[in-house]
């Protein structure tokens, strides 16, 4: 459904990811998929489900705005 991805720029070789997704599973909940890592590495990832898309937006929008505190930023 929505999906936002951001990078931040590493002083080493290598820039970090962060992506947030929102999404319909099997079970008709809406999830919430965050998966984070080093670009061209393996991605660490959860997944988080929700009775409705409000809430589930909430979530995601609240994952956004941390990772970019942290400095990730819109490609």
């Amino acid at each position: 459904m929505l999906d936002v991805v951001l990078y931040r720029p590493s002083h080493k070789a290598r820039p970090r990811f962060y992506r947030v997704e929102i999404a319909m599973d099997l079970f008709s909940e809406v999830s919430v998929l965050r998966e984070w890592g080093v670009k061209g590495g393996a991605p660490c990832e959860t997944i988080t489900s929700f009775g409705n898309l409000r809430d589930a937006s909430h979530a995601a929008d609240a994952y956004r705005i941390r990772a970019q505190k942290r400095g990730y930023k819109r490609a």
